[in-house]
Parts: C-alpha cells; sequence; structure tokens
C-alpha cells in the first residue's frame, strides 16, 4: 500500500506569505538590505539552515540569537492568516478512509508544526510527524522524508510525497519518493523535478494510479 508523505508549510497550510513577512521583519528591524530573492531562499527550509549561509550579513549576531527574535515576530498583529490549502484537509482525510498511512515531514519546529495541524483539524490522521529538531540536515537533504518513511515502516518506492517548495522537491526525489508539486508559492515552472504539478488539491485524487507515477 502506499503511503502519503505531507510538507506542510506551503503545502497542507497557506503559510508562505506569512512566513516571508516574519523574515522580512528580521532584516528590517536589523539593518539588513533584503530583496526577493533573497526572502525566497527560506522557502521549504529550516531558517538555521538558511540563517547559517547568510550569517556574514549579521555582524555580532548568531544562528540561536537570530532564530529567538524571529519567535517573538509570530504573533506580530497584521500578519497574513494561516489557512487550508484548497482541497488539502479533504484529501488527508480521504487518505485515512483508504486506509494508507500519513506522515508529514516539515523543515519547520515541532510546536509550530503540532499547533497548525491541531488548527486545520488533521493532526489526528497523522501517524508520524518529523520536523526541523529530528534530522542533522534539512531539506533538501532527503534524511526527512527516509524518515518519514521509515517510522511508516514503508519502503521509499512506495510514498507519494506532496511539496510545494524546490528544496522540498529535491529531497523526496532524492529519496526515491514519487513526488506531487503544489503550485502553491512557485510557478509551475519552477517545480519541473515534480513527477506531477498541480495548482492545489481539489483535483487530486487518492489512491495513486496502477502505474505509481502519482495520484490519478
Amino acid at each position: 500500500m502506499k503511503a502519503a508523505i505531507f510538507d506542510l508549510d506551503g503545502t497542507l497550510i497557506n503559510t508562505e506569505p506569512r512566513n516571508v513577512a516574519i523574515w522580512e521583519r528580521l532584516f528590517v528591524n536589523n539593518d539588513v538590505p533584503y530583496d526577493d530573492a533573497l526572502l525566497r531562499r527560506f522557502m521549504g527550509r529550516r531558517g538555521k539552515d538558511v540563517l547559517s549561509e547568510m550569517l556574514g550579513l549579521f555582524p555580532g549576531r548568531s544562528v540561536p540569537d537570530l532564530i529567538a527574535e524571529v519567535f517573538t515576530y509570530e504573533e506580530h498583529p497584521g500578519l497574513p492568516a494561516i489557512v487550508p490549502v484548497p482541497g488539502a484537509v479533504e484529501l488527508v482525510r480521504r487518505v485515512v478512509e483508504h486506509g494508507s498511512p500519513i506522515a508529514v515531514v516539515t523543515s519547520a519546529g515541532r510546536r509550530w508544526a503540532e499547533g497548525r495541524l491541531r488548527e486545520v483539524g488533521v493532526r489526528d490522521y497523522v501517524q508520524t510527524l518529523v520536523t526541523a529538531e529530528d534530522v542533522e540536515i534539512g531539506k533538501p537533504d532527503p534524511s526527512g522524508f527516509l524518515m518519514g518513511a521509515a517510522l511508516l515502516s514503508t519502503l521509499p518506492g512506495r510514498c507519494v510525497v506532496f511539496e510545494d517548495s524546490v528544496a522540498g522537491i529535491a529531497a523526496a526525489k532524492a529519496a526515491g519518493m514519487t513526488c506531487v508539486g503544489v503550485a502553491t508559492t512557485h510557478p509551475h515552472v519552477e517545480l519541473t523535478g515534480a513527477d506531477l504539478v498541480v495548482a492545489d488539491f481539489t483535483t487530486v485524487e487518492w489512491p495513486p494510479g496502477p502505474s505509481g507515477d502519482g495520484p490519478r
């Protein structure tokens, strides 16, 4: 039986506009010049991994210090709302009704992931949750997806991953999994590494087709 593995931010829930606003606030409050390309580097990846690559932009600051500052922005008024991606909750329920196991593999922290999954009403459907704290190396490294498959007792080749980010798609394919790209945060043309690209989940059915190439 196939297993479904979902990314969280930008895939199950539409939080990328909110996340971008938070990272933008970090640059503004530290008087660090930035552009859209710099902010997009955070999409689909652990914040601490991206910050470690650009730490030179924040003289005298450490990655844990910057992450702690970002946490203070989470409840700032005026941030974009968190809503499910269209069709996401319904797809999760269909997967469960079919009897297929579900994992969520996210670059977010466990506290954030647990809260958001409960907020949209799907936490009880998720057997396995792999978060930023659970892996040594984040996406695009495949470690998180491989851990998710192992915890589901499912071979990587039997897993269908749903991802919105370039880094996440690269991680899923490196893990040897079928990947459906969800064009919520990137245009279709940037998600060509996926086996199939959809606008959202309203047209996605479960189980996968007999060819194993992805959901039908």
